[in-house]
């Protein structure tokens, strides 16, 4: 009989190639610095995170075989407040868009929101009154591979065209080659086109409305939105992320960014997810279908 410990490995924990790619960009405490020595290896806590991402469970019921909740809580909140999550993010965009043949710096974005439910109590909560939904709002901005930009959470109640100029404000300092924004047609109506003024103006940006067909009931796969819709699934796939657990913003935009790192580390340790189910198969075919119809000088400018 086998009487041997063995550490558990959970399907939601890093691979050995994923951290690597991770483990150089994370914070290093130089022993000069002084302070308590590491009790938990940063891989474990890391791991700890990324199973309540996975699994939705509360912090509280993370197994006992990883990183104690209160020290994966606080490396979450710390490295939340510094930077670190968003800092992390932004390097590893640039290495997967420079593996795909793409400018670091991306030329045109697809931005859309998403209302979520919320639970208990926390910041910034509203009703938003089109989706019917009480909680708080998404709005992402990506590039047109459907990686992370820009996120804001807000209240639910805020609509598209507010939310649209928060997420947009001073991007163009971050990305001085964007010129180009799809948006969704709640952005730009015929009662008030006013974002697209602001955002030429104060960000020279151009903003192209992707508006529904009101004679088609249901889902429409719509051109260059569906690019933001799929980026949607990607982070749904997180049960953390069905709903916003999170009494925080900032802490429900950083899990939003973990859920990225870990889809874009997989991504460079060669461990692609392929597609599933005709809706992914059809996203993965339109990406290559747009990706080619654009000639070979311009692949790496979008």
């Amino acid at each position: 009989m086998c009487v041997c410990v063995c550490k558990p490995v959970y399907a939601s924990s890093l691979t050995d190639a994923q951290w690597a790619v991770i483990e150089p960009l994370l914070p290093r405490t130089h022993p000069s610095v002084g302070g308590r020595p590491r009790v938990h290896a940063r891989r474990l806590v890391i791991d700890t995170i990324s199973y309540v991402l996975a699994s939705g469970c509360a912090w509280r019921l993370a197994p006992r075989d990883l990183a104690p909740w209160t020290t994966a809580y606080r490396v979450f909140a710390a490295w939340t407040a510094d930077g670190t999550w968003a800092r992390v993010h932004d390097v590893l965009r640039g290495r997967v868009r420079e593996r795909d043949g793409r400018d670091p710096q991306p030329s045109a974005g697809v931005l859309d929101s998403q209302s979520v439910k919320t639970v208990e109590g926390g910041e910034e909560i509203g009703w938003d009154a089109g989706k019917r939904v009480r909680g708080r709002k998404r709005h992402l901005l990506v590039d047109t591979l459907g990686l992370l930009l820009n996120v804001v959470v807000g209240s639910a109640s805020v609509q598209d065209r507010p939310g649209a100029r928060r997420i947009l404000t001073g991007i163009r300092r971050v990305f001085p080659r964007l010129g180009l924004v799809w948006v969704d047609g709640g952005c730009v109506n015929s009662k008030d086109a006013t974002l697209v003024d602001w955002a030429r103006q104060r960000e020279n940006l151009e903003i192209v409305a992707v508006p529904r067909n009101a004679d088609v009931a249901g889902f429409q796969v719509l051109p260059r939105r569906w690019v933001v819709e799929r980026t949607f699934g990607w982070l749904t796939r997180c049960r953390r992320l069905t709903r916003d657990y999170e009494r925080k913003t900032a802490h429900a935009e950083a899990m939003i960014q973990f859920a990225m790192i870990r889809l874009m580390a997989a991504r460079l340790a060669d461990e692609h997810i392929e597609p599933r189910g005709p809706i992914e198969t059809e996203a993965a075919r339109r990406l290559a279908e747009e990706h080619n119809d654009y000639p070979p000088r311009f692949h790496n400018t979008l």
